[in-house]
């Protein structure tokens, strides 16, 4: 006859097979959520994340579920004054780093912001040829020479000895942050452009004598003459 003894003996072996079971699933669950998270990991997967608050450092997200924590040095591509104006927004963004042991996700926006932002640059690139001309914006000046926006992302280098014809102690005696110039492109090398002011300066005077072209006679008489008669009785030997 089963005594009580036996029945409770009966009863703790049922649960304990059930928790046995139970937590093997859970178990078997949470490895196939981490799977996924080691894959989008590996092959740089981008992700669509919603920023749920915001935390010493950074913000936190959720992927599959798992809390998963963005630095604020990630969630832009520029300086973040204050990481609660992420919350509620969705972020594309990439697993930088997995530790399943320790539960740990880090994620970046900013890697493909900057991708994103050099495919953009390759590709305007990409049609920018030499002898191209552009109105640029003197963005910086060095002593070698300027760096001039084009726009669309994209700067070119005007080296001193390309700015003027006559010979400059600095870039500085003829340019300035914030000036518009006008430019030509020499050459685009491994994703970097040459500049050149100077051709175009060369250029000018040579543009102007046309055959239309006139000019004012400075001697007193107020005479205007073409360039026609200006060469009228030159001999050439």
């Amino acid at each position: 006859m089963e005594s009580m003894q036996d029945f409770a003996k009966e009863l703790e072996e049922s649960y304990r097979q059930f928790d046995e079971q139970y937590f093997a699933e859970d178990d078997a669950e949470e490895d196939d959520v981490w799977s996924g998270i080691l894959e989008k990991f590996r092959s740089k997967e981008t992700i669509s994340v919603k920023v749920k608050e915001a935390v010493k450092g950074g913000a936190v997200a959720y992927v599959d579920e798992q809390r998963a924590f963005i630095p604020v040095s990630q969630l832009s591509d520029s300086y973040v004054e204050n990481t609660e104006d992420f919350v509620g927004k969705h972020l594309d963004v990439r697993i930088t780093e997995v530790d399943k042991a320790s539960k740990k996700i880090i994620l970046s926006a900013k890697v493909l912001l900057r991708e994103q932002k050099e495919a953009q640059k390759k590709e305007v690139l990409g049609r920018i040829k030499a002898g191209d001309v552009y109105e640029g914006t003197v963005e910086s000046i060095v002593p070698y020479g300027a760096f001039i926006t084009l726009g669309e992302g994209i700067s070119g280098l005007l080296h001193i000895s390309q700015i003027s014809d006559r010979r400059l102690s600095s870039p500085r005696e003829v340019l300035k942050e914030g000036q518009k110039v006008k430019v030509r492109v020499l050459k685009t090398e491994e994703g970097k452009v040459s500049l050149t002011m100077r051709e175009l300066e060369e250029e000018e005077p040579a543009s102007d004598l046309s055959e239309g072209a006139t000019f004012t006679d400075t001697s007193g008489e107020g005479a205007v003459t073409s360039l026609g008669d200006l060469l009228k009785g030159l001999k050439l030997d």
